[in-house]
This record gives structure tokens, C-alpha cells and sequence, in this order.
């Protein structure tokens, strides 16, 4: 049955990565667990694996709609692709322990993910939304020019691509909040620079979950059938969609979502 209800659901999930640069992993891996009722290992990893291609895909689109910061794209790559690596090689030493071990570890840590991306985002949308003139204390700027702003950009990048590695969560959302914060991207760029380097970080941490040997390639075609001509469409409409409507729907479900999650016997 998932041949035919994967690839339908994973197109409107693809829609949404395009258009908001959220909501890829935090969608389609409890998806798979909860209605297709996949091991959490296996899930994780086809996930990452599946990913890996619908962020490529929207990255090069953004790319020729130049809707992308290059310079951002790339030192913060250099931090979360050996951070993710790390966060495979725990996997790695967590599975020792025990199949079901690593699934029920990995169901929490995906909700506690989940939950955390979305109470960030969605407190600064509401803020954003219903006080604009609420001022947040600003966190320092990432000069990219010095030597200092490249270290602690890569630093970040490193710690958040260890928790993508780990569970497949937060290489759109909490990224994004980094680029908000830190570097102050624009609406138009901040999809497009979000999807870029998490192609980036994805290409690697799929490769080494494929040396997991949990990557479902029954998933994972499916999931590629239906996800890229949805980010494909998603990316295209992004500059003409209004964005905090569609957050906010989005930001809803992963709330329902990563509750099960972390609650889930």
C-alpha cells in the first residue's frame, strides 16, 4: 500500500520543504514510523537518504533563482558535515547495544528534537506576528570576513549537524533560526541558503548511514517519486506565497507530532 500513499503523501511534504525550507525530516520520518509503521532506525535513515536528493533538487533551483548566500552556505558546511559524521559514528555505538535499544532511543531523541525546533520557531513567529514592535535582544552579527565569525559559524554548524546526523531532524528549522539570527538573511534568501546547505550536509550524513546498513531503499524511491516534483513546484511558488500562514499550519503539526513522539511507549 505505501507504494502507492508514499509518494502522494511525500509530494505535499515536498511542497512544503520548497516553499518554506522547513518540515522535510520533521514530517516525513514520523510519517513513516506512525503510518507506515517503520522502525525508527529505518526511517531515520531512509529519511536522510531520500532527503538528500529533494534538497539537492530545490538547492540548484534556488540556485538559478540566485534566492541563495553562498558564502554562508559554505562555512557553515564545513562545521555540520564532520559534525554529522560524529553523529552517525554514535549511532554506530549505539546500535551495539541492541536493535530495539536504538529504536526506542531514537523515538525520543526525534520527538525532544522536533519539539524543541518547533517551540523556537513558532515563539518568534507569534512574536513577529502579534507584537511587531516587541524589540528580541539580538544576538551578534557573524562578520564572515574574519576569522573569528567563520570559526564560530563552522562551530554551530558542527553541533547542529550532529543532531541531523543523529536523527534526521533540524537541517531545515533549526538552521534556519541560525541564519535569522546570526546572519540576518532576508525571506527571499533564507529558503533558498536553508535548502542549500542542508543538500550539502545531507549528501554526507546519508553516505554514512548507508555504512549503517538501516537505509530502506522500498522507502526511499517512493519517497523520491513524490518529495522532488513537489519541491519543485514548492521553490517556484516561493516568492509569491505568503509564508507566516502556511509556518504556522506547519509549525501546528509538528507540535502534534513531536508530543507522540517523546510520549510514544
Amino acid at each position: 500500500m505505501h507504494y502507492l500513499l508514499l509518494p502522494i503523501f511525500s509530494f505535499f511534504v515536498g511542497i512544503i520543504v520548497g516553499l518554506t525550507g522547513i518540515g522535510g525530516a520533521s514530517l516525513i520520518t514520523p510519517m513513516l514510523i506512525f503510518v507506515f509503521q517503520v522502525p525508527p532506525s529505518i526511517a531515520v535513515s531512509s529519511d536522510v537518504m531520500a532527503a538528500t536528493l529533494m534538497k539537492v533538487v530545490g538547492s540548484v533551483k534556488h540556485w538559478q533563482q540566485k534566492t541563495l548566500d553562498v558564502e554562508v552556505v559554505k562555512w557553515l558546511a564545513l562545521g555540520s558535515v564532520p559534525g554529522s559524521l560524529f553523529g552517525v559514528g554514535i549511532l554506530h555505538f549505539l546500535r551495539r547495544t541492541g536493535e530495539h535499544h536504538l529504536d526506542s532511543i531514537l523515538l525520543r531523541m526525534l520527538g525532544v528534537m522536533i519539539l524543541l525546533v518547533t517551540v523556537l520557531a513558532l515563539v518568534q513567529l507569534l512574536l513577529l506576528t502579534f507584537f511587531p514592535k516587541f524589540i528580541l535582544p539580538e544576538l551578534p552579527k557573524l562578520d564572515l570576513t574574519t576569522n573569528l565569525g567563520r570559526f564560530f559559524t563552522m562551530l554551530i554548524g558542527a553541533i547542529l549537524g550532529c543532531l541531523v546526523g543523529l536523527t534526521s531532524v533540524s537541517s531545515g528549522s533549526m538552521f534556519a533560526l541560525v541564519m535569522i539570527a546570526f546572519f540576518r538573511l532576508d525571506a527571499r534568501k533564507l529558503v533558498g541558503t536553508d535548502i542549500s546547505q542542508a543538500a550539502i550536509l545531507l549528501l554526507f550524513t546519508s553516505l554514512g548511514h548507508l555504512t549503517l546498513g538501516t537505509v530502506n531503499w522500498s522507502l526511499v524511491v517512493p519517497i523520491w517519486i513524490g518529495s522532488i516534483p513537489g519541491v519543485l513546484l514548492g521553490a517556484k511558488i516561493c516568492q509569491i506565497a505568503p509564508q507566516r500562514p502556511l509556518r504556522f499550519i506547519v509549525y501546528a503539526i509538528l507540535m502534534m507530532v513531536s508530543w507522540k513522539l517523546v510520549y510514544q511507549v
